[in-house]
């Protein structure tokens, strides 16, 4: 680690340690409980991640980085997030089980999907 700056090895650290912690912790403690919020970043003219995977009642946050305006526009017109500006976000919460394909409407290559799951019975 010699050359890196010390906020650098912090967050190395942190990230280890939580890797760590997931891989000792037992599989009930890592089931599903409540709902979570994901964040997708806009950046560059991509999604990122440009695929993700949630459990029904889960949400996601679109967050744009980039300089101009962007979207998240469902294939199928259920849902959108409305053009967001360089900073902006919007924020979907999904409760159907399937692959949810969507694209930016100003930019239509740019296309990601989110995949929702049940939540297993516990």
């Amino acid at each position: 680690m010699r050359g890196l700056t010390h906020p650098t090895r912090r967050r190395f650290g942190q990230g280890l340690g939580g890797a760590l912690t997931l891989t000792v912790l037992p599989r009930a403690a890592r089931s599903h409980e409540g709902t979570h919020e994901i964040a997708v970043r806009i950046a560059r003219f991509t999604f990122d991640p440009d695929r993700i995977e949630i459990f029904v009642g889960d949400s996601v946050t679109w967050s744009n980085a980039d300089l101009v305006p962007h979207t998240a526009t469902a294939e199928d017109g259920v849902w959108d997030t409305g053009a967001l500006d360089r900073g902006g976000a919007g924020r979907i919460t999904f409760g159907t089980v399937g692959e949810h394909r969507y694209f930016c409407a100003f930019h239509l290559h740019m296309r990601g999907a989110v995949v929702v799951r049940a939540k297993a019975d516990g």
